[in-house]
């Protein structure tokens, strides 16, 4: 064999071992996945805001909550009801610092009914004593006001923590005569929440 042709076939060898080099580096590129097995991605999900019935006007810009409460006395209810809720079934939360304006209707024409906001405890008080908060209570707490009886409160969630605004009549609360309120310095607004009642 001539010179010129080994030095063809080990060119041609050379040529072949650095292509093989090549491909083993930069392999072809994997198909691409069928989009119909990749699990899409798992994104967590913030909880829903508080909403805000029509009972509650909200001002963020001078950080009030201006709530609209009655008490009724529906037939066959265990308990007298306020805004159509009872025994914590909503719940106002507030930020903490917020003012908090109310006006109370007693709308039970049989019995009087009054309102008072207290730290909660372990069980629920016979009746109504000192707020929580300056001024938040409505006149005659445990005497209660009058059927068609109204006042008006204003005072400052100055403190976080939770809170039952119930019925100061002796055994009013007892018997499921509150709501919760919510002082919380994480939320931005003003809302409530509702439970779903027990079946």
């Amino acid at each position: 064999m001539n010179l010129p042709t080994r030095s063809l076939r080990a060119s041609a060898l050379l040529i072949m071992v650095i292509a093989c080099a090549r491909a083993s580096r930069n392999p072809s590129p994997a198909p691409a996945p069928d989009s119909t097995d990749t699990p899409a991605p798992t994104v967590a999900v913030p909880a829903p805001p508080p909403s805000s019935p029509d009972w509650l006007v909200v001002d963020n810009a001078s950080k009030t909550a201006t709530l609209t409460l009655e008490a009724t006395a529906p037939a066959g209810a265990p308990s007298a009801l306020i805004n159509g809720y009872r025994a914590g079934q909503a719940r106002i939360v507030v930020p903490l610092g917020w003012t908090v304006k109310w006006n109370w209707r007693n709308a039970d024409s049989t019995s009087p009914h009054s309102l008072v906001v207290m730290v909660q405890r372990e069980k629920i008080p016979l009746e109504g004593g000192r707020p929580s908060f300056s001024n938040a209570m409505t006149r005659m707490v445990t005497e209660g006001l009058p059927p068609v009886g109204t006042d008006q409160t204003t005072f400052v969630a100055d403190e976080a923590g939770w809170y039952w605004m119930l019925c100061g009549v002796p055994s009013h609360a007892l018997k499921g005569e509150w709501l919760e309120l919510r002082v919380d310095p994480e939320v931005k607004s003003a809302g409530v929440e509702v439970k779903k009642s027990e079946k």
